[in-house]
């Protein structure tokens, strides 16, 4: 039976005459989703759902209402498109009139963040039961005691059987995912992809915390057996997950997290992993998650007599995604924090086959990269693309920051100083030529090289200063091949390195020019050198 809500959607102004099923648990959301067919069991037990026609994030259909809270704090553009208050109004009417006439719902409430001086609360109603457990699973999740006074402060809303009207509602399609600030509202159409209200948390998060100087980051972050944090920033398919789920260093999140004053914490209680191409042997941990009662798997492949998965088949989407507690990770922290970090890893995958395969960074190069966040795509299937395509996508995580990227950035620059960190760039890409001449960094060369950096070692060992960009990078480390540590030489023709390591540099130049008012002087001069 479920349980009783402590604040009710009525006293939300919310009215409905639904069945509500509050804050639910696992087994019987998974046994509500497979009533309702909304999912299968695989062999192994996990619940398997396809999300429709949206396998990832509508980000052109989001939107946020331009207000007095949020005219001047916004960073509007293509990525924060306004809504105004008029059409907000009739969106929220709509929504409110769609959930009156629901005939069941379902409500958790969650934390968003896992340190209690800096957490939201945050109420998720759902019409299908598997997106509240997935919700459950990803958010904080309360004791109960904390559930019997919980005191919603935001509210999701997710149904994906609403459609909205452009005209009416000032959005772009049949889909939305609206945020209004004032109204502590965030409201969610027309889409199954789960990782909207995922995202949304995010969002949230990072418009909040930086007023409370707290720094919100896309990162995942782990401990080592001395005590010492890491945070490691970056975009998809440079290794932020892979990296941090190191068996000899404690994970205390995967994707999302704030570094405060005394602490760097998890905004989450689970973990929203990549599912394509896992195997046991290269993932162990995470292909671990996959056999148990509890994760939710998306989109993946399943054979429909024997229920067993196939992780290559990418014929629904490359976007496969796993969804599990923290908890089913080995040696995981049991706060979902840890001390403020000692060593900040910024990750790129380089397929120009340009950076090295680690470089040491000053407080200002650490804010120029983190701005930049630079990672690059393998050339495309599309006829005549043979070159790589850089992506520079601010903050490691511009989809997601409200605010303008300099108040990141500065923030950032702040906490490295205050807390002496050390940073680093891991280029986990191409070795020995840009994509498809060359050859993707071996990942044991890269673990060795994150392990030395994150034991001290590495700042014993000497280090060369890169002539275009600037930065520290390693001549000789223990148990590493010295080849790779300077790409030109692993370049069959090093004058070919010169050419596109300058079209690399004029790459990095031209797009921080956005950002050079917004900086001071060192980390102006932090800019790779152009020939």
């Amino acid at each position: 039976m479920s349980k009783t809500l402590s604040v009710s959607l009525a006293d939300q102004g919310i009215v409905t005459a639904a069945t509500i099923h509050a804050n639910l648990g696992t087994a019987a959301l998974v046994e509500q989703a497979l009533v309702k067919g909304e999912g299968k069991l695989t062999k192994d037990g996990a619940l398997l759902v396809d999300t429709g026609r949206f396998t990832g994030r509508s980000v052109k259909d989001k939107f946020v209402v331009r207000d007095a809270i949020t005219e001047d704090t916004i960073n509007w553009g293509a990525i924060n498109q306004p809504m105004t208050p008029e059409h907000w109004a009739n969106l929220k009417a709509d929504f409110l009139a769609a959930v009156k006439d629901k005939d069941e719902l379902y409500v958790a409430d969650l934390f968003g963040g896992s340190q209690p001086e800096y957490r939201v609360n945050v109420r998720v109603i759902t019409q299908m039961a598997w997106h509240s457990l997935f919700v459950r699973t990803l958010l904080v999740r309360p004791t109960a005691d904390e559930v019997a006074s919980f005191d919603p402060e935001y509210t999701i809303i997710n149904l994906p059987s609403f459609k909205a009207d452009p005209a009416r509602h000032g959005c772009r399609s049949d889909t939305v995912i609206a945020v209004n600030f004032t109204d502590k509202l965030i409201l969610i159409g027309n889409t199954e992809y789960s990782g909207e209200m995922k995202k949304g948390v995010f969002g949230l998060l990072n418009f909040l915390l930086p007023a409370q100087g707290v720094m919100p980051m896309h990162c995942s972050a782990n401990i080592g057996a001395d005590g010492k944090s890491a945070i490691f920033f970056g975009l998809s398919g440079t290794g932020k997950t892979t990296l941090s789920a190191d068996a000899s260093r404690t994970l205390i999140g995967d994707d999302e997290h704030g570094w405060s004053d005394q602490a760097v914490f998890n905004f989450e209680g689970g973990c929203y992993a990549k599912m394509i191409d896992l195997s046991a042997e290269g993932e162990p941990e995470i292909y671990a998650t996959t056999k148990m009662f509890g994760t939710i798997l998306e989109n993946v492949a399943m054979d429909a007599d024997t229920r067993e998965l196939d992780f290559t088949d990418k014929s629904k989407t490359e976007n496969t995604r796993g969804a599990y507690p923290i908890e089913f990770i080995p040696n995981t922290s049991e706060k979902n924090l840890g001390p403020a970090p000692s060593n900040v890893i910024m990750l790129t995958a380089d397929a120009f086959g340009v950076l090295p395969p680690i470089a040491r960074l000053t407080a200002d190069q650490a804010m120029y990269y983190f701005l930049s966040g630079y990672t690059a795509k393998v050339a495309g299937t599309e006829i005549g693309v043979t070159e790589p395509e850089a992506t520079f996508s601010t903050c490691f995580g511009a989809a997601f920051m409200p605010r303008h990227p300099s108040v990141y950035g500065n923030l950032l620059k702040k906490r490295i100083a205050e807390g002496n960190a050390q940073c680093w760039l891991v280029n986990t890409g191409w070795t020995g030529g840009k994509y498809g001449v060359g050859k993707r960094m071996p990942i044991k060369a890269t673990r060795a090289l994150l392990n030395a950096a994150l034991d001290g070692s590495l700042n014993n060992v000497e280090f060369r200063k890169d002539e275009n960009f600037g930065f520290d990078v390693p001549v000789a480390v223990p148990g590493v091949d010295t080849a790779i540590l300077d790409p030109r030489t692993t370049w069959a023709d090093p004058a070919e390195y010169d050419v596109t390591a300058q079209k690399l540099v004029q790459l990095f130049v031209d797009n921080f020019v956005q950002f050079t008012d917004y900086v001071d002087e060192g980390v102006r001069q932090a800019a790779p050198q152009t020939a």
